[in-house]
């Protein structure tokens, strides 16, 4: 079993920051990717940010520029620091790991989501 637990949700005004933080714990494999992804009330889940294990990032068009996505491979943690929020970055925020295992199978694990609220 892999777990992936979330924090750093809230509820903050426009121009405001969060940093978001995800723990995986458990059977773990080797660590590919890690992402964040968000889905909004009525819309469908989209990519916010995804990082390899060599740092490459890369990000939505809509949050270029304010989120910052980051990993600490040796605490199995990814970060989401958001700044200059704007209402449209209201929605669930879920973090994804991408693993493979010895056995050649590939795992993707997802956690169980933070809201993130931004209104004045």
């Amino acid at each position: 079993q892999v777990q992936l637990v979330e924090s750093g949700g809230g509820s903050v005004q426009p121009g405001g920051s969060l940093r978001l933080s995800c723990v995986a714990s458990g059977r773990l494999g080797n660590i590919n990717v890690m992402a964040w992804y968000r889905q909004a009330p009525e819309r469908e889940r989209e990519l916010v940010a995804d990082i390899g294990t060599d740092g490459t990032a890369n990000y939505a068009d809509s949050v270029k520029g304010r989120f910052t996505i980051s990993r600490d491979n040796a605490k199995n943690t990814v970060y989401l620091q958001m700044n200059n929020l704007k209402p449209e970055d209201t929605a669930v925020y879920y973090c994804r790991i991408d693993m493979t295992f010895k056995t050649g199978s590939r795992v993707l694990s997802w956690g169980q989501g933070t809201q993130v609220t931004v209104s004045s």
